[in-house]
């Protein structure tokens, strides 16, 4: 295969993977009448099932015992596990609490979120648009509290545990589909706890209909697939290349929320997502920048 058959596949995985975290608000939306913490438990368990078939069909399964007999590794994993356990709770709850629009600036907020987080913790260097983005981001959600009283906690929340998942998870020397399959199942006996403690009118699958029980099933797959789109997509393409896909994500999620939905776009919201969205221009034009001087 050809550099540039490898890069086209590699910029429609990717791309397709971006696409179904894009559209997943559609998903928990038909699941809205049950218990954020039930379909989180839903998640982690189906996961857990999908991911080890997942582990069995590749035969990666002694891999992942060479993690999971490694107390160091283990311990960043409990704590990632911790970090997308929340990130998912708050995600489905702000679906089905109607705040899509506050997801989706959560995710757009995310790769500046990532910036921060390098510059604070890692020590990385960050270069002048990069700074002025970042403080940017700040502006935004200091007018939005100073002028309307509007805290985004929704989006904020997302973007720093995804950022801090995504920062831990590079620290450790684990690919993404071992990891989350561990994560998985360092939450399964929660989830199985609760469900087999929970009596709601869905804790029992036997007593579901089917098209509810499908949809909790395809909790497993809706959550590995796009990761592993993404990991080989990321193989195979350019970072400046995958930090422009990253937007479909978020921008898909803003569509449903206000076209689909009929969230309103309030004037809080609008200030904070145009200190964003023209943070999110100038990290553009500076990875661009950096890509012409690099090529």
């Amino acid at each position: 295969m050809d550099d540039e058959q490898s890069r086209r596949q590699g910029v429609a995985l990717a791309a397709a993977a971006f696409l179904m975290w894009g559209v997943l608000p559609i998903y928990f939306k038909w699941l809205s009448d049950i218990s954020s913490f039930e379909v989180v438990a839903h998640r982690a368990l189906w996961s857990f099932l999908f991911g080890a078939l997942l582990l069995i069909a590749s035969g990666q399964l002694q891999r992942m015992l060479a993690v999971a007999v490694n107390p160091r590794l283990m311990a960043y994993l409990l704590l990632t596990a911790v970090l997308v356990a929340s990130n998912w709770l708050v995600f489905v709850w702000a679906v089905g609490a109607g705040k899509i629009l506050d997801a989706s600036l959560g995710y757009y907020i995310n790769p500046i979120m990532n910036m921060l987080l390098g510059y604070l913790i890692l020590g990385e260097k960050m270069r002048p648009l990069q700074k002025l983005a970042a403080a940017l981001v700040v502006i935004g959600v200091a007018v939005a509290l100073a002028k309307f009283g509007a805290v985004p906690w929704v989006a904020l929340f997302l973007a720093v545990t995804f950022g801090l998942y995504g920062l831990i998870r590079k620290q450790v020397p684990v690919d993404s589909q071992t990891g989350l399959f561990l994560e998985t199942t360092i939450l399964l006996p929660l989830a199985l706890g609760y469900l087999l403690w929970l009596e709601s009118p869905t804790s029992n699958l036997l007593a579901n209909s089917w098209d509810i029980n499908l949809l909790l099933v395809l909790a497993g797959p809706f959550t590995m697939v796009p990761l592993l789109l993404f990991a080989a997509g990321a193989r195979r393409i350019q970072l400046t290349t995958l930090g422009f896909l990253q937007y479909i994500g978020p921008s898909l999620m803003f569509l449903i929320a206000v076209v689909v939905y009929g969230e309103e776009f309030t004037v809080d919201k609008g200030v904070t997502f145009g200190f964003i969205w023209a943070a999110l221009v100038l990290v553009s034009l500076d990875a661009m920048r950096r890509h012409r001087k690099s090529a």
